[in-house]
């Protein structure tokens, strides 16, 4: 009988734990996931609370390629940002211990999805979590570039404002105007949805009749959007097909009253046509959140006073991130134990 009870202990040892691994030598070995770098705390909390062994890049930056490479050694998950680049060569570094990269973004375009199909490493991504955030930065954006409020704010700090002009800092109001959203996902109908005012044109691969009828929408082709609207508000992922989706030619298509708004990815827009388009008067203004190549701008664009720029925001909110940093953790989790992701990018 004592025998009996001493085996079930010893069996109750071996029962599977996604936090570690009992080797041959019956050596413990804790699951290790990678942070590349320092996110909000609930996601990290999450990942401990399993019994995770959890190092956070301490870095305050991009890591290195190099140093990331020696970082993610015996490593079974990777929680990843857009800045870091997930290809062959750092899948094979991690060695095959590697199960899953959870991506702390919408897009994933830093990583080499046929080299972790190749490896059998499921790739996750936190969508849906940063839409009413980036949907709001968009409309902050559209309102800001409209009433001139950078400029304004610019021009109220250097001392310049002597009282009320009837000619001072004349914007444009956004009622009755017409808003072109290019890129009808989840954030595109959510800046749509937030601007009852104005009527709303789109373009996208996929007709959406259901949005048409909720808002009175209409579906236009991509150079008609452009030709058409006081606003264009680009939300398209990054891919071959849309790199400078927004180029010299199709910015002379619009009118020259018109604002361009990008709060997707920096290579959707040709920076320098934009600059020069900015500068010839060819369009009215800008307002970017995002730029080409992140975190340098095209030169000359940061001396405009008819574009507004803000640096990479559009998640950035506390509740955005948070949850953000709690569903990168879940997918991580849920890998781990044997279980579907929430929010699959790649399953092998």
């Amino acid at each position: 009988m004592q025998m009996q009870r001493g085996r079930k202990r010893l069996e109750a040892t071996r029962t599977p734990n996604p936090s570690y691994r009992i080797t041959r030598k019956e050596e413990i070995i804790l699951t290790r996931v990678f942070v590349t770098r320092k996110i909000p705390d609930l996601g990290i909390r999450v990942l401990r609370e399993k019994g995770f062994e959890v190092e956070i890049s301490d870095f305050d930056g991009v890591l290195p390629y190099e140093v990331l490479l020696q970082k993610v050694r015996n490593t079974d998950a990777i929680l990843s940002l857009l800045t870091d680049r997930m290809d062959a060569e750092l899948m094979d570094a991690a060695g095959p211990r590697l199960k899953v990269i959870g991506q702390f973004a919408v897009g994933f375009d830093n990583i080499d999805l046929e080299a972790a199909r190749k490896r059998r490493i499921i790739v996750t991504n936190t969508p849906g979590v940063l839409t009413e955030a980036t949907a709001e930065l968009a409309v902050a954006l559209i309102y800001a570039i409209a009433r001139r409020i950078v400029e304004g704010d610019r021009y109220v700090r250097n001392g310049d404002f002597c009282g009320w002009g009837p000619m001072l800092f004349l914007g444009n109001n956004l009622n009755g105007k017409i808003l072109g959203i290019i890129g009808l996902g989840r954030i595109g109908k959510a800046v749509a949805q937030r601007l009852p005012q104005m009527k709303i044109i789109y373009y996208d691969s996929l007709r959406n009749k259901k949005f048409e009828e909720e808002l009175g929408a209409e579906y236009r082709g991509l150079n008609e959007v452009l030709a058409t609207a006081d606003f264009v508000s680009v939300h398209v992922p990054f891919n071959p097909q849309t790199q400078h989706l927004i180029n010299a030619k199709r910015l002379m298509l619009m009118k020259r009253t018109a604002y361009l708004i990008n709060t997707s990815r920096g290579p959707v827009i040709d920076e320098i046509a934009l600059v020069d388009a900015l500068k010839s008067g060819l369009i009215k203004g800008a307002a970017l959140d995002v730029y080409e190549k992140e975190p340098d701008m095209a030169p000359g664009l940061n001396k405009l006073d008819n574009v507004v720029l803000v640096p990479h925001i559009g998640s950035a909110t506390e509740e955005a991130r948070s949850a953000m940093s709690e569903l990168a953790a879940k997918n991580i989790i849920a890998v781990l134990s044997g279980e579907k992701p929430l929010t699959p990018i790649l399953i092998p």
